[in-house]
This record gives C-alpha cells, structure tokens and sequence, in this order.
C-alpha cells in the first residue's frame, strides 16, 4: 500500500481508496469516487518550488491507445502499417435505418483487463473506460511504478466530450412519465428519476474520467477537464506541459476521449455533414481526396504521460518526444459553423515561432482533416498559407477512424509518434487524387521520416484553432 502522510485529513479521503497491490489506486465501492471527491478539502494549487527553473521543454515518456484500429501501441502501429480501417458497418445502426450505419467504432476491447475492481465499471460510461485504460497503458508505456514520482506533483488534465446514455437506461424513467395524452413532464423530478441508477449521473459527467485516472494513479496535484470540442485534447497537452513548466508539477497525464458514435448525439445533429453512401465502410474516410462526400464518426481515447526532463532522468527513462511548442487561436465566423481557417494560419505561424521551428524544417503536418467538403479546401489553404515555400507532407489520421470529437487529438497524435519512433511519416488512408481545391502535398502511402519536427491541427466549425509542435526523439 503506498504510504500516505499523516497530516491533518488532507490526504485521507484519497488514502482510504488504496489497496494494496501495484501502488495504483483501487476503488472498495462506486461510492468511494463520489465520497472521495465530496471531503476532500479544497487546496489551492502549489506554488512552484523554490529555485525550479521554468522549463523549455516537456517530455512524453509514455503512450496509452484505445482505439477503432487497434488497444496499444503495437496493435495501432500494425494497422498503419498495414492501411488497415477502423471504420467498419454498425450493426445496430444498419437494423435500424440510420442513414450513415457504420462508424469508427472500437471493438474487442474488455473493460475489464484494466479496471479493478470490476465494481468500479458500474459507475463508468464507455468514455471513461476508454481514458482509464488509456492511462493505465500510457503509464505501463512510461515505466511509471510505484515510489518513482511524488504524488503531490502529479496530475491530470483531460479532454473530454458529452457523453451520452444509452437509451435503455431510461425506460422505465420515460415510460413513469407517460399518460393518455403522451409525456407528462411534471413528473419527471418526482417520479420518473427515482427509476434511474442513484450513481446515474457520475456515469456521464465530462470531468469523471479525470477523477478516475486521478485516483487510480495516485496523482493528487492539479486536475482539470477540458470539455471544448475537437480541440480538447490539445488544449489538455498544452495545459498539462504548462502546469509542468510553471513548476506546479513533475508529471501529468494528458490526453482526451470521446465517442460521437451515441444514437442520442446523432439524432440531435440529424446526421450533418456526415458521409451517406453505400461505399464499403473502410474507403468513406477520405480526406482532402477528390472524391470524399462527407465526415464519419467514431470513438476512442488516448492519453500521454508527461514529464519535466529532469524528472524523467531522475527515473531513468528515455523520451519518446518533447513538446516544444502549442498555440490557440479563434476568430469569429460571419456563419454559425463554418471553418476557422484565418485561426488556423495564425495557430500554426505562432506555434512554429514559439519552438524555433522553421516550416522547412517540419518532417510533416497532421492535419484535422475531416474529409468534408466544406472543411478539407479551407484548411488546406490555411496550412499552405502559414507553411509558406516549404512542401511539407500532409497527413490525415481521420482517414483510418473517423473524427473521434475530443479525443481526435490525442490519437492523432499518438500516430504521428508511433510513425516517427519507426522513422515514418504517416499515410493518409483511401487518398487517390488530391482535391483541386486542397493546394497540399498528401501523404498518401508511407514516406521516410526526414527530420526529428512534425506538428499537429484541430479545429472547430466555431472558430477554434490549435496548433503543437513537437520533436520525436
């Protein structure tokens, strides 16, 4: 059991989760997470410790995926390797008439390998699962063990989406509610919540997968969940390096999860902008390609363990890459959606300053990419815009499961540093001939890497941009 401080309750709500075992936490009940969570006092964020220097880089020491191609680095690694799809025919969707029955879904992944007590699962929606197993391979990736990090200075920042029940969990709660005339609102409050699972909305906050990872992993310093659209997971990266930099902390998980694959969610967007075809499932997907109709959705996590380089050598690890540099930009649009390529061309430009990096110098750019034809010309000619002379290639990791929502940053970027640790630049998957109006040069099969530098964009129909820059080592 890891041992706790015996100061005044502050750490003792958090202790009592404890089991022994690996040094990671376990939860005794699914009410330990809300009780947890309910008395722990509220703690300002530490001060930066005397004399820490603010640091140039942060490092990613570790790397957690689940996703529609595959659980784990090697499984992903395999189908970019192969151009293997993660979008696949929805079964569900397809027997019901859904007009876009297929998406990225993940598939053979049990909850149970990585969360225990299986208790636990019961207050977890299928998102949450995601982060949380996510993290525990990201940490299993890092070498992250027991006594080798202070808890006080490690954390959490997450980006996270709605989530979305299944519809079944509210049956009986809707059938309390009808009458002769149809629905009666008046007694949902009364009558129809007292149908619902009493733990039901912890299932489906945007903050719990945070929390979960938290706990589990023993990080009791600053913890934060970012809930902005597709942008989310970088946002994460860039909070979590800053925390970092600031001296507030030594390690943190940073990543996002999301699945945009809820029936709830697809009603309530009535299908825009998705792809509608009979096109086999694996060749929708097809960014700033001439032929591409449409986006496909999909579903799943990853998250990154990241680290100050003095704590990582103090442990003994090797980097997988450092972050050098993240920028955010917005504008507002004349349209309620419509592409923000104006904060796209600045994100980029100012990123690529922050980290000294010149365009030429990028081995390629990962681009959002969301294979509609509104979106892909625009933001084509904002990266061409702020990359200027250099051809730089463009990748599109969509291609291969769709847009994952908040957690699309993290697992396009997990791409890019798995095809660099193999000296590769990732391909773009179902591309046959660039769009005349998508003025890049695409990666369509897999090219030698050339250089250490790559940067990675998402953006938002709303006016959000972000940008990073980093250097796989």
């Amino acid at each position: 059991m890891l041992a706790s401080r015996p100061d005044s309750g502050k750490n003792a709500a958090i202790a009592q989760i404890g089991q022994a075992g690996t040094g990671r936490r376990l939860y005794d009940s699914q009410a330990q997470v809300v009780s947890a969570v309910a008395r722990r006092p509220f703690r300002p964020q530490a001060r930066p410790r005397q004399g820490t220097p603010l640091l140039d880089d942060v490092l990613i020491t570790g790397v957690g995926i689940v996703s529609p191609i595959g659980i784990g680095r090697d499984a992903v690694w395999s189908a970019i390797e192969s151009g293997t799809s993660g979008v696949r025919t929805i079964d569900a969707y397809a027997s019901a008439g859904w007009l876009a029955p297929y998406g990225g879904q993940v598939v053979d992944f049990d909850a149970k390998q990585y969360v225990k007590p299986r208790k636990s699962l019961k207050v977890m929606a299928r998102e949450i699962r995601f982060a949380f197993a996510a993290a525990e391979l990201a940490a299993d990736d890092a070498n992250l063990e027991e006594g080798s990090f202070d808890p006080e200075r490690a954390g959490v920042v997450l980006g996270a989406g709605s989530m979305y029940c299944d519809l079944n969990e509210l049956t009986d709660a809707y059938r309390e509610c009808r009458n002769h005339d149809g629905f009666d609102f008046s007694k949902w409050g009364a009558q129809a919540a007292g149908q619902l699972f009493p733990l039901w909305m912890l299932k489906y906050l945007p903050n719990m997968p945070a929390c979960h990872i938290g706990i589990r992993q023993d990080a009791r310093g600053p913890t934060n969940s970012i809930v902005h659209g597709d942008v989310s997971s970088l946002l994460a990266l860039a909070e979590a390096a800053e925390v970092i930099r600031r001296g507030q902390a030594d390690v943190m998980f940073a990543g996002g999860v999301s699945s945009r694959l809820s029936m709830t969610d697809l009603l309530w967007h009535g299908g825009a902008r998705l792809a509608q075809t009979d096109a086999p499932p694996s060749t929708i997907s097809r960014p700033f390609d001439a032929d591409r109709c449409g986006m496909v959705v999909g579903e799943g996590s990853a998250m990154f363990v990241l680290e100050s380089p003095q704590h990582a050598k103090r442990r003994n690890v090797n980097a997988q890459a450092r972050l050098a540099a993240v920028a955010n930009r917005s504008q507002t649009n004349g349209k309620r959606f419509a592409t923000p390529s104006e904060a796209i061309r600045r994100a980029l430009t100012e990123a690529l300053q922050r980290s000294d990096v010149a365009a030429s110098e990028l081995d390629h750019v990962n681009a959002h990419g969301s294979s509609t034809i509104e979106d892909d010309p625009a933001e084509a000619t904002a990266i061409t815009e702020a990359l200027g002379a250099a051809d730089v290639p463009i990748t599109a990791p969509k291609s291969y499961f769709g847009n994952l929502g908040a957690g699309s940053g993290a697992v396009e970027l997990a791409v890019s540093l798995l095809a660099a640790e193999h000296g590769m630049v990732p391909a773009t998957l179902n591309h046959d001939r660039t769009a005349s109006d998508c003025p890049i040069t695409v990666a369509s099969e897999l090219l030698p890497r050339k250089s250490s530098s790559f940067a990675a964009l998402n953006h938002t129909p709303t006016g959000q941009a972000v940008a990073a820059v980093l250097r796989a080592e």
